[in-house]
């Protein structure tokens, strides 16, 4: 993503029914053929694509990879469903944020056939065959159209971005918090229901499985709940967006090894979850909750 590897994951779980988990963006998806293809997969053989949610680093290539692999049921959380089918809203919301970086970021949408798209209400389950199956639990609070999967086989949740970001070479955990979804408690509820499901472990799309599960879930509500209080903070001294920004940026700046080690892995690591971003959609939530 962006001329970055190692920043945004798809998980392919090979079995009776091959199943891909997120397709990245649309400018990644040929990457993720090929891959496929390097791992025995070919047009025909893969049977379901599941995304955790619409955002464009997770389900930007669906229209793509959906065109590579015909076969293909389309999986997504019923309030994703018609963003797949009909990109045009999802797009033009995606320009007015990113503007020009549209295009080198993320690349575009292309449309999937919605009688190819299986909507999930709050729970669900995709059959990967021979038994085993992915439970699909409902996680709002980044996304109203986020799910989290658990597989019945091997216990690995995969988490999206409702426990934020991870980058494995610091061991960096940060919040992602955009607008216009984000929801403090909402969100602290989806961490507390991945914390009951007791996975084995967890599966960041950015970036990477996590096999200490307690610790880094505790330490995902905690992030939250730092980054609110500061941009709390922040608005209650009356700063616009750029100098709160300027304030959370420096006074957590310390607890993330990424941004003290090269400039290359700081600058992934803010693409992954940038400050103005999740300050930006903090404020949102704040704007419109009760003191």
């Amino acid at each position: 993503m962006a001329g970055y590897s190692g920043i945004t994951a798809g998980y392919l779980i090979l079995g009776d029914r091959p199943c891909l988990v997120e397709t990245g963006t649309s400018t990644s998806a040929p990457v993720v053929r090929d891959a496929l293809s390097s791992l025995g997969v070919g047009p025909d053989d893969l049977a379901t694509v599941v995304v955790t949610h619409i955002h464009l680093d997770h389900a930007g290539g669906v229209g793509d990879i959906a065109n590579y692999y015909p076969s293909a049921e389309i999986v997504v959380h019923e309030k994703g469903a018609r963003h797949l089918a009909d990109p045009s809203r999802l797009m033009a919301s995606a320009k007015m944020v990113w503007g020009d970086k549209l295009d080198v970021l993320f690349g575009a949408l292309a449309p999937t056939d919605a009688a190819r798209i299986r909507a999930l209400g709050d729970t669900g389950t995709i059959d990967l065959g021979n038994g085993r199956a992915l439970a699909s639990h409902y996680s709002p609070g980044h996304a109203k159209h986020h799910v989290g999967l658990l597989d019945s086989l091997t216990g690995d949740l995969y988490v999206g971005d409702a426990a934020g970001v991870y980058l494995p070479e610091t061991g960096d955990l940060r919040p992602a918090t955009p607008p216009p979804d984000f929801d403090l408690d909402v969100a602290l509820g989806s961490i507390a229901l991945f914390t009951a499901l007791k996975p084995q472990r967890l599966l960041f799309s950015h970036y990477g499985p996590v096999k200490d599960v307690p610790s880094t879930l505790e330490r995902s509500a905690e992030e939250l709940r730092i980054w609110v209080d500061l941009t709390r903070r922040a608005r209650d001294e009356g700063l616009d967006l750029d100098h709160a920004v300027a304030m959370v940026r420096d006074r957590t700046r310390e607890r993330y090894a990424a941004l003290r080690a090269d400039e290359a892995t700081a600058e992934q690591f803010e693409l992954l979850s940038g400050a103005p971003s999740n300050v930006a959609g903090i404020m949102h939530w704040l704007d419109r909750t009760p003191r």
